[in-house]
C-alpha cells in the first residue's frame, strides 16, 4: 500500500470511530448501559479477530509471554476504558465534540510521551509541534463551543395551546 492509500485508510478508520461510539451508546440503552455495550463490542471484536486469525492461519506465539512485565498487557485495559468512556460520554457531548476532545487528549499525551521517550527514543517537542497542538485546541474550542447554549431536547420542549 502506498502512502496515499495508507492516509486514506487512516481517515476512513477515523470516520468509523464516531459511528462506533453512537452504535455502542444506542446498544447500551437496550442492554444495560455503556459498560455492558463496551463489553459486547469487545466480545464481537474478539470473535471477528479470532475468525480472521483462523482464516489467515496466523500463528500466535505465546512462548515466554508469562515472563513479560505486567504493564505489557495494559493495551487491553486502556482500550476497554476508552471504549466504555466513549460510549458513556458520546450521548452527552455529541459525536463531533467527543472525537475532538479525544484527539486533543491524544495529541497532548503523544507530545509528552515523545518528549520524555516513554517506551521509545525521545523525540523533542519543538515550537512547530506545539503550534500544531494549539491549532488542535483551537479546533476543539470551535467545535465544542462551550459558550453556546445547547438546543432544547425533545424532553424539554413544551407546547402551549
Amino acid at each position: 500500500m502506498n502512502m496515499l492509500g495508507a492516509l486514506l485508510v487512516a481517515v476512513l478508520i477515523g470516520a468509523i470511530l464516531p459511528l462506533q461510539g453512537l452504535v455502542n451508546a444506542r446498544l447500551g440503552t437496550h442492554i444495560g448501559g455503556p459498560v455492558v455495550a463496551a463489553f459486547v463490542s469487545f466480545l464481537v471484536g474478539t470473535v471477528m479477530l479470532g475468525l480472521y486469525l483462523l482464516a489467515t492461519r496466523t500463528p500466535i506465539a505465546l512462548q515466554g509471554s508469562l515472563k513479560l512485565p505486567a504493564w505489557i498487557w495494559a493495551g487491553g485495559v486502556f482500550g476497554a476504558i476508552y471504549v466504555a468512556c466513549f460510549t458513556l460520554l458520546i450521548p452527552r457531548i455529541g459525536a463531533a465534540g467527543m472525537v475532538c476532545l479525544t484527539v486533543l487528549g491524544q495529541v497532548t499525551a503523544s507530545l509528552l510521551l515523545d518528549q520524555f521517550g516513554v517506551l521509545q527514543a525521545p523525540k523533542p517537542v519543538d515550537a512547530m509541534r506545539v503550534a500544531g497542538a494549539l491549532l488542535v485546541l483551537a479546533g476543539v474550542v470551535l467545535v465544542v463551543a462551550p459558550w453556546r447554549a445547547s438546543p432544547p431536547t425533545k424532553a424539554t420542549v413544551t407546547t402551549t395551546r
